[in-house]
């Protein structure tokens, strides 16, 4: 099998305004819009949000939304989106910015459809941490 793409897709009610939030605040741009399914991209990376009662979603799961997922988006200055979104800005931390001993420095907001996303810098973990790492 030859894999061309992997990316995750959230379940939503407001599609336009899940797309506003990833565009707005994370600088994501617009691939393909549907009323019922936009496409995003940043940089080579990619998500899609899909209305949560479209038909294509099997019966059993339509309706389901995106509760339970954490999105990790990887910056270079965490510090300084931390500033522009939350200090200065209009989102809320659900987890104020915080450096970890697994080595992360992050802070997680509330996104769309109650999906959380977790801003990220990584940095050197502590020596605990340090030999879990694969180096792959």
């Amino acid at each position: 099998m030859a894999t061309t793409s992997i990316y995750p897709v959230l379940m939503v009610d407001d599609v336009a305004g899940a797309a506003d939030f990833f565009r707005d605040h994370l600088g994501f741009t617009t691939t393909f819009a549907a009323d019922w399914y936009i496409s995003l991209r940043h940089g080579t990376w990619e998500l899609a949000l899909l209305d949560a009662a479209h038909p294509t979603v099997p019966d059993r799961w339509r309706g389901a939304r995106a509760q339970g997922v954490l999105v990790n988006v990887e910056v270079d200055d965490v510090d300084s989106v931390y500033r522009r979104l939350v200090e200065h800005g209009p989102l809320e931390a659900v987890l104020p910015l915080r450096s970890e001993a697994f080595g992360q420095r992050h802070f997680i907001v509330e996104g769309p459809a109650g999906a959380l996303v977790d801003v990220i810098t990584p940095i050197e973990p502590d020596e605990s941490f340090a030999a879990q790492f694969s180096g792959a």
